[in-house]
């Protein structure tokens, strides 16, 4: 049953009040969860504040203050008697992970059970409460500095909105699911989430988060090597990337890849005075190393090659299918499979690498799919909508 008064708010200092409150939320089945942060000026995220409730009660708890431990939080959080709800939980994960090495188990994210439950693919946080609930929930303190001490009033109201709204929307969802039977869709998206590989920050892997825009393995070997250097320093000096170096000036270096720290000086993207520095130097010895790098180590540039047009029709298709089943399931197209998966399956790549040919995807999606691909099924019109039909 819904709360029918809004919960009175408890901001939590101490270790002792954050075990008490943790051991009454412990003995609850769900408990809602959000975090309040600020990372503009480092690569970890500063946590400000935790929000967390459960039926009846609501707490805030403030990570800054002098005499507080976050471990009992910790241990709720590692509690697998207590679902965690978080809504777009993979930041809010993250954040416990670095801090704890814990991932929230067993968990459920409202953002991805609002999708599978047709409310589209960017349904804000807000028309969600509004639309499940029929409250509302104002959104105007989100971006205040929550470093600052005290917090506002309107800052706690906030906060704590966020977690007593999220209880109610949790339960609508629950309730949507079972009906529908997509509950164990849920469970395997967080299946993922719960995969501590997502929240790991390798610097070899770092270049993948780059809009590659390179035409040869030299170029591409230094924004590789160039990538992870850069993560490296912002992870230990802790500041955001740009600091160490802008996107635009890796692109830079890997079209001229610069071999001294004069050719530095002549790149559009670094003074004389910062090619001569210690970082310019660095970014030169960086610069030679990845064009001493192993060819077998560099992924082949044509995987961002357009599709062969042939494979580019199919593809069409297999969005026009997409969108179809999707209107007819009433789930968000992009849950089902991204345009990389439907270019996978036009090209007839490996089933097993393509996450919409796999769980309740393939049932849904997939193999209509490679049934279409294969010849076995046309899409038609029938009463003004597309429909999929087997063919003989």
């Amino acid at each position: 049953m819904l709360d029918a008064k809004p919960d009175p708010i408890t901001v939590i200092t101490t270790t002792q009040g954050l075990a008490d409150v943790c051991a009454q939320m412990a003995r609850a089945p769900f408990v809602a969860v959000d975090t309040e942060f600020m990372r503009e000026t480092t690569f970890w995220p500063n946590l400000c504040l935790i929000q967390i409730a459960t039926p009846g009660l609501a707490a805030a708890v403030d990570p800054l203050a002098r005499d507080i431990s976050l471990k009992p939080f910790f241990d709720l959080m590692a509690n697998t008697q207590v679902t965690k709800v978080f809504h777009a939980a993979r930041q809010d994960i993250e954040i416990v992970y670095n801090l704890a090495r814990i991932i929230p188990a067993p968990l459920f994210d409202t953002q991805v059970a609002a999708m599978v439950c047709g409310f589209g693919e960017s349904v804000s946080y807000s028309a969600l409460v509004k639309q499940l609930t029929g409250k509302n929930h104002d959104k105007t303190s989100r971006f205040t500095d929550w470093a600052h001490r005290p917090l506002s009033s309107a800052q706690l109201h906030y906060a704590i909105g966020d977690v007593t709204h999220l209880r109610d929307v949790y339960l609508k969802l629950v309730d949507r699911l079972a009906v529908a039977g997509r509950a164990r869709w849920v469970d395997d998206e967080m299946a993922l989430l719960e995969n501590p590989a997502t929240y790991e920050t390798q610097p070899e892997d770092a270049w993948r988060r780059l809009k590659v825009r390179v035409r040869t393995p030299q170029a591409m070997a230094i924004v590789m090597e160039v990538a992870a250097w850069r993560e490296t320093q912002a992870q230990k000096q802790n500041v955001p990337r740009s600091r160490i170096i802008k996107d635009e000036a890796i692109y830079d270096l890997a079209a001229q890849a610069p071999k001294t720290v004069e050719e530095l000086g002549r790149l559009r993207s670094f003074k004389d005075g910062a090619a001569r520095a210690q970082r310019g130097r660095e970014l030169v010895d960086v610069v030679v190393q990845a064009l001493k790098r192993d060819p077998s180590t560099i992924p082949p540039l044509s995987q961002t090659a357009p599709l062969p047009p042939a494979a580019a029709a199919v593809a069409d298709l297999l969005r026009v299918l997409l969108k179809a089943i999707a209107a007819k399931s009433d789930v968000a197209p992009k849950l089902i499979a991204t345009s990389d998966d439907l270019e996978q399956i036009a090209l007839g790549r490996d089933d097993s690498s393509i996450l919409a040919l796999q769980g309740w995807r393939r049932e849904l999606f997939g193999e209509a799919a490679l049934a279409l691909k294969a010849g076995k099924l046309a899409l038609t019109m029938k009463d003004g909508e597309v429909v999929a039909a087997p063919l003989e």
